[in-house]
Formats: C-alpha cells, structure tokens, sequence
C-alpha cells in the first residue's frame, strides 16, 4: 500500500476544527471528503484507548463509505486528574460537544482538586491516535503527543477544543492565541502526520 498514492480519502470527523486542520496537513493532490458528504454520523466510540477509537471510526467510514478513511482520536490528559479527560474529552462537552463547558469542567475538577492549582504548573498532555483503513482491513495506526501544561484562564481565539487552555512546553502561548501555522508545526496531530506520511 505504501507505493499506492491515495487519491481519494474521507477523512472520517464531523468535528470542523478537526477536518479544517487535517485536511492543511494533507497533501494538496489528495481530493478529500467528509462524513456530512454521505450523511454518516459518528459510530459509537466504545474503545479503551485513543488508538482503539481511531480505527473504530476509520474502519467504519471506510466501510460505509468505500473510500479508503483517515481517522483521528485525540484528547487531553491531565496529570493531578488522573489523565482525566483522556479519551472522553469530547464527551466532557455534553451531547452538543461545547468546548466551553468541557473547559469550564476542567477548571472546576482541577479546584475540586487542588484549590491552589493555579499557583503550580499543572502538567498536561495532547495525544493524537491517527489510523487508515481501506474497508475493514488496517493499512497503519500511529500515536504522538505534546507535553505541556495547563493555562490558568482561557486564552485565544484560534484553533478549537481544549486549545486555549494548553501551553505547549517550551512555549509562552496557548495554541488558542498561536497562529495555525505555528502550531501546525509543533502539535500533537502534525507528529502523529509525520509517521504515516509514507502512506499517503
């Protein structure tokens, strides 16, 4: 497969930011589609880890789709939470995936936590599972991450998801107030694109 340039890819998340992203990432010969282009929801994303949910959903859009799919799972883990949220952090938003009220959540677990939270660095981490499946059959599944920590207040604009309250390591900003391009190059779904580079 990997001698076989991909044309054609559904990139298998109804989540904007998340398409918006990866399809920047993707090379430009690659004519890509979504869920929403034949109207299929998300399957139910019942794994244990963020690899397992990846190929889930790739397999599953692949499948119904007939397109060979690209997949994402990603999340934030925070230590002093347990690694909490994890691979439920989309499910932190409530049904209607409110980033808002996932970052409010987190805020008031980390004080229900540690009352002094703000007051040390709370570390943190971005991991991104990325996986491609022709049909049902796994062509590759990789992960990385980025270290970093939590911000004591939301800030920024750009980006989507937990990106406002994450201070990638070495860095002063948040990927909310960084520059797509910026972050692009440092974050957790821009390493875990490096791995299967040699696939697409």
């Amino acid at each position: 497969m990997q001698n076989i340039k991909i044309k054609k890819l559904l990139i298998g998340t109804n989540n904007k930011g998340k398409l918006k992203e990866i399809r920047n990432l993707l090379p430009k010969y690659i004519i890509t589609f979504s869920p929403l282009d034949f109207n299929l929801k998300s399957p139910k994303e019942n794994g244990k880890t963020f690899k397992e949910n990846s190929l889930i959903k790739s397999r599953f859009f692949s499948k119904k789709s007939n397109l060979v799919c690209l997949a994402d799972d990603s999340g934030l883990e925070i230590d002093i939470l347990k690694k909490k949220p994890g691979i439920y952090s989309a499910r932190w938003g409530g049904k209607n995936l409110d980033f808002n009220k996932a970052i409010k959540k987190v805020y008031k677990e980390l004080k229900k936590k540690d009352k002094n939270w703000k007051e040390k660095r709370v570390k943190a981490r971005f991991i991104c599972a990325l996986s491609i499946s022709n049909l049902k059959k796994k062509i590759v599944c990789v992960q990385s991450k980025i270290e970093g920590r939590i911000s004591n207040e939301p800030k920024g604009k750009n980006g989507f998801g937990y990106d406002p309250i994450f201070i990638p390591i070495k860095k002063k900003l948040t990927f909310g107030e960084m520059k797509p391009a910026e972050k692009y190059k440092i974050d957790h779904r821009y390493k875990a694109f490096r791995k299967i580079k040699r696939f697409l």
